[in-house]
């Protein structure tokens, strides 16, 4: 087992801000194993019938428990889930509650609240550098290619029927639970096509035929992949200049090893790597900073940045992801910033130890490992 202190900090801070937090990630990220890990905590599981009968009378339910850290796990189980959360926020101030889902809060009728001011989020990741005993520098290969679920990566031997189960129960417990989609066949069409065709950018009426669906609803099976952590849309950043991309999105699936298994990879060609780089810096991006608004840029001539951070009132921060720092070209950048000045450059690769800055005319560029990543962010 992998222990996650970093996400075990997050949640106590969360806890502290807000008597509810929900906790969101895709089916085998860690959730249970997390919730459990927290000290105080009583654990209910939303899958067992009594537990969903026990919380049909929420005000009962919390006055039995008493005061105290409750664990509602898969609440999305229960008919309204948000409306437990809602009376213990609202009626029960000594009662604290971490409540986990395969989905944003709200990101489908069945949640009828949001509970806007009441909760916190946590957004649950695959394996990234701030969970203990991982060893990134000595076996990329192995996370690049199992994943970072912690049962995929720890797994002596990659198995591709974990993978096509752990998809068929996606369908069956996530998405036609919470969203009542009826295609089945279209949307695991679509799943293969985003999956093989991860980091590329998103062009809804060239997949619409090969699912057999209309553009409106293929923008709508988009929607649901992103409510449920399985894909990160990365939208365009821009001015609005004429001369920037400002519609299209770059998608990239949630975890490496579901493509890998979609592409058919059990062995790595070295021309992959820094593809699977890309995925792991996003991923990187997403759970440290606890932010779904990653965007990237891009003009009609071509050029372009893997990602860019813009914190609030402040330059837009423009990252490049490379494998390799020797294959970092700044032309990119460099016409960024022509219409996007000050800022923060930034390049974050495999065979960066001790950070480094350089200088490409009046370009400044920080390059820096993944360790530092998000600390260099939150400085920038």
């Amino acid at each position: 087992m992998i222990r996650r202190t970093w996400w075990e900090k997050l949640l106590d801070e969360s806890l502290a801000r807000r008597p509810v937090v929900w906790l969101a990630g895709v089916r085998r990220s860690g959730k249970t194993v997390l919730c459990r890990s927290i000290a105080g905590g009583r654990y209910f599981d939303c899958e067992l019938p009594s537990v969903r009968r026990a919380l049909s009378d929420p005000e009962s339910f919390f006055k039995a428990q008493g005061p105290g850290l409750l664990i509602l796990d898969e609440i999305h189980r229960l008919g309204d889930p948000a409306l437990p959360l809602k009376i213990a926020a609202d009626h029960f101030p000594e009662t604290r509650i971490i409540a986990t889902g395969s989905s944003t809060l709200g990101a489908s009728a069945k949640f009828k609240d949001t509970l806007a001011g009441r909760k916190a989020d946590v957004l649950l990741y695959p394996l990234c550098r701030a969970d203990d005993a991982f060893p990134f520098h000595d076996d990329l290969d192995r996370r690049f290619l199992n994943g970072g679920l912690p049962p995929f990566y720890l797994a002596e031997h990659r198995d591709d029927r974990d993978y096509s189960e752990w998809i068929e129960s996606f369908w069956a417990r996530d998405i036609l639970e919470l969203f009542r989609l009826e295609r089945r066949s279209s949307f695991l069409s679509f799943i293969e096509l985003i999956l093989s065709q991860s980091g590329g950018r998103f062009e809804a009426n060239s997949l619409a035929s090969p699912c057999g669906v209309s553009r409106p609803t293929i923008v709508n099976f988009l929607a649901i992949l992103e409510a449920t952590l399985f894909v990160h849309v990365v939208r365009p950043y821009s001015a609005r200049r004429s001369s920037e991309i400002v519609s299209t999105p770059v998608v990239y699936a949630f975890d490496t090893g579901f493509v890998a298994w979609a592409q058919g990879l059990h062995e790595l060609p070295s021309k992959d790597r820094g593809f699977f780089w890309e995925h792991l810096v996003i991923n990187e991006l997403a759970a440290r900073l606890q932010t779904r608004d990653i965007r990237h840029w891009r003009n009609k001539k071509g050029r372009e940045v893997d990602f860019v951070i813009a914190p609030r009132g402040k330059p837009p921060i423009a990252i490049e992801a490379k494998y390799k720092a020797e294959s970092f070209d700044p032309a990119g950048m460099k016409a960024m910033r022509e219409i996007h000045p000050g800022g923060v450059n930034l390049v974050v690769s495999r065979d960066v130890h001790t950070p480094y800055d350089r200088t490409y005319g009046s370009l400044e560029v920080r390059f820096r490992s993944l360790d530092v990543l998000a600390d260099e962010i939150a400085r920038a």
